[in-house]
């Protein structure tokens, strides 16, 4: 584990698409490159216990996508397909040729587009928490029916509780309480959206993954099933399953020690 973490540098980059993308940036530029892709209503925030633990070898970058944290909250589009393009569009305005791929969740399943239709872009895959073909969330209708009733600004209860609904074990109070600050930053048009764009999309197009890949799940999540991630690690050429005991849908907030210690051996591969 890194003893001396190096400083996160913040910036925004500005896509051709118009899109202006808030992301965190550290390491050595000449290292590996890495790329986080958060969850459904987060932000590069999620990222934040991981990052300091990550050797400094390593170009890491977490980004907000579009609708989400400090990055541009466009009218529309959040299709798949909008928020993979981003990714190929971020990654040259940053000047990274390729990296490994990291989503977490609904980042997940974006992660999988982006290693289908810009296969020359990924180095590695890292699935955490994660599913394809619209079966991210159990009891979906339940979250559907909130969603879709939701009106600006977006209750701090409702960001509250859904941010505790992924939690199995425990996190800082103060690591909590900023990742709903950075949920409230997400309009309700936004989780509507990305709801119909991301959480219903049909991705089942797994045999088209060529990167090295490994998945991430914890034993006590509530979303995606256990018989999803076996389907992952079945269809999914050159993919490996990792399951965390007594862990909830968030590896990476309630275990990021264990986390970073796996996509480390991952990397070194």
């Amino acid at each position: 584990m890194n003893q001396n973490p190096p400083p996160l540098r913040f910036a925004r980059a500005r896509l051709r698409t118009g899109l202006h993308m808030h992301y965190a940036e550290q390491g050595d530029p000449a290292g590996h490159a890495i790329l986080f892709l958060h969850g459904y209503s987060d932000s590069w925030y999620s990222f934040s216990r991981l990052l300091p633990l990550l050797a400094p070898s390593y170009h890491a970058f977490a980004v907000s996508e579009r609708g989400h944290g400090d990055s541009d909250k466009p009218e529309c589009c959040y299709s798949l397909d909008d928020f993979a393009s981003d990714v190929d569009a971020f990654m040259d305005a940053v000047g990274i040729a390729g990296a490994t791929i990291i989503g977490h969740s609904g980042g997940g399943i974006i992660a999988q587009r982006v290693a289908v239709k810009y296969p020359h872009r990924v180095r590695g895959l890292v699935l955490i928490s994660t599913a394809a073909k619209g079966t991210l969330f159990r009891g979906i209708s339940e979250l559907e029916e909130a969603v879709r009733t939701l009106e600006d600004p977006v209750p701090d209860a409702f960001a509250r509780e859904f941010q505790q609904s992924t939690i199995y074990g425990s996190v800082p109070e103060e690591f909590f309480e900023t990742v709903v600050s950075e949920c409230l930053k997400v309009p309700s048009r936004v989780w509507r959206d990305y709801f119909d764009g991301v959480v219903l999309a049909e991705t089942d197009q797994l045999p088209q993954i060529k990167a090295p890949t490994l998945i991430l799940w914890g034993d006590r999540d509530s979303y995606p099933p256990r018989e999803e991630q076996d389907r992952l690690a079945r269809e999914i050429p050159n993919a490996t399953l990792r399951v965390y005991t007594e862990t909830g849908h968030d590896p990476h907030w309630e275990r990021p020690e264990d986390v970073v210690r796996d996509l480390d051996i991952f990397l070194q591969q």
